[in-house]
């Protein structure tokens, strides 16, 4: 039902001082961003290192939604977004055990679709559970282009392996050249096992 935590998303009130902390201070990488003028807020979604991301929304006007979550406060963990490979089937589970659940959503054709669980069934946590493709949302730099699924580059004590990674962007490993060799020759004999094999 769930592939994997996406994100956390924090509410701030001030998204100029938190996108200097989490992006100047922190490195992390900005990728997509919007703003809602209905709900009256601007979403920032930032990469951490391999895999790890974060999302910032604030308020861009009074009547935000996000008024009364930051109303004593400068900000705080607003909810966390889980991705699901197929949203009918996550509701299907939810409802056959109960869970109520609210806030449908579908964007852009599809683009994005989303459920919410209240945090009065989910353990003090509004959960978001949303089905989508993680690699829309994650800036150039931190996922490979259409079709490639792997990089290696030579360093001065082997190589970096980089991969695709199911959940979007990509995974780096560090080989050394005995590692790379013992690496080379495994896909050598799996290939030619293959090629050896009656098609």
């Amino acid at each position: 039902m769930i592939s994997r935590i996406d994100h956390v998303s924090i509410a701030v009130k001030d998204g100029g001082r938190a996108s200097r902390f989490f992006i100047d201070l922190l490195g992390a990488v900005p990728g997509a961003a919007a703003s809602d003028p209905i709900m009256k807020y601007r979403w920032q979604i930032m990469s951490l290192g391999d895999l790890s991301r974060l999302e910032v929304i604030y308020p861009t006007d009074k009547g935000s939604f996000l008024d009364n979550f930051l109303k004593n406060k400068e900000g705080g963990v607003h909810h966390i977004t889980l991705q699901t490979p197929d949203l009918q089937a996550a509701i299907q589970k939810l409802k056959a055990h109960h869970i109520p659940y609210f806030g449908y959503n579908e964007y852009a054709g599809a683009y994005w679709k989303e459920i919410f669980i209240h945090p009065k069934d989910a353990f003090g946590v509004l959960v978001q559970i949303a089905e989508f493709n993680a690699n829309d949302w994650l800036a150039d730099s931190e996922k490979f282009n259409d079709g490639q699924t792997w990089s290696l580059e030579k360093s001065d004590s082997g190589c970096t392996l980089t991969i695709a990674h199911p959940g979007g962007g990509k995974k780096s490993v560090a080989l050394s050249f005995e590692d790379a060799r013992r690496l080379s020759e495994k896909i050598n004999e799996i290939l030619s096992k293959r090629e050896s094999s009656p098609a």
